[in-house]
């Protein structure tokens, strides 16, 4: 069955991108079929999988969330990590307008992935830093969302808001909805700060956190400028070992954990 991850925070710079490129790089490694939408007009997910902007002007997710195309018709292979593409560009930007008025406009993306939903096993959403219509139809569509959290003071900064609008979304759009974890990134083990954020974090969050923490790493960094994962740029980097342990915990999650309509957000 098709497992639909919505990677989401509406504080940017916290590594939401970096998290959608490599853990699904790290997936399609261990033999999954792997789907990336990129819900971000930013397109920063297409352009690190190796996705040039320019080529895929007229086939993008834009394009299908406004009923002008077909999702298949909008992915395509990534060249180095063996990961499929629902491509995103700045036009994304006008569907935030036009997505108002539309039928079911909440919908959108869930029914698109339908029509493919033989085709993969993990779908992962790159969400933009925002909770209107484009990250909505993530939620919606998703069976779960996680939520890369930055080691640092402002840490928790909007992490409430994000809970209450999937908690709405649960209640009202999509029942089935839970959160998969927190995953704490840009972690640097030279700063006292972080790990006594690490330490409130768990102490707080308990096994929502996942144990992977992602430190802050040049060549995690340096990764997107060449269009691959931190497996197809530096694989024995620590970043690269690090998103491989985020894979294996996610996968060993998937396997062992029910989920449950009723699961609360209390976390």
């Amino acid at each position: 069955m098709i497992k639909t991850i919505c990677i989401s925070n509406q504080k940017g710079g916290v590594g939401k991108t970096t998290t959608t490129v490599n853990l699904s790089a790290a997936l399609a490694q261990q033999g999954y079929r792997v789907l990336v939408v990129d819900m971000d007009p930013q397109g920063n997910a297409s352009s690190g999988l190796g996705i040039k902007k320019h080529e895929v002007q007229d086939s993008n997710i834009y394009h299908v969330l406004i009923g002008e195309q077909n999702l298949q018709d909008a992915v395509f292979k990534s060249p180095k990590d063996g990961v499929w593409v629902a491509t995103a560009n700045p036009d994304l930007v006008g569907a935030e307008i036009e997505l108002v008025d539309m039928p079911q406009r909440e919908y959108r993306l869930k029914n698109a992935l339908a029509t493919v939903a033989d085709q993969y096993d993990y779908v992962l959403i790159d969400c933009p830093p925002s909770l209107g219509l484009l990250t909505l139809n993530s939620l919606a569509a998703a069976n779960s969302f996680l939520v890369p959290l930055q080691c640092e003071y402002y840490a928790l900064e909007g992490l409430s808001q994000l809970l209450n609008t999937a908690g709405l979304v649960k209640k009202s759009i999509n029942p089935n909805l839970h959160i998969e974890g927190i995953l704490l990134t840009m972690f640097d083990k030279r700063n006292n700060l972080g790990h006594q954020v690490v330490e409130e974090i768990r102490s707080h969050f308990k096994d929502k956190v996942f144990n992977a923490v992602i430190p802050r790493n040049v060549r995690l960094s340096e990764a997107p400028s060449h269009g691959v994962s931190i497996f197809g740029y530096d694989p024995k980097s620590i970043g690269a070992l690090m998103y491989a342990e985020l894979a294996k915990e996610l996968l060993a999650r998937t396997a062992n954990t029910q989920v449950s309509e009723n699961k609360s957000f209390d976390l």
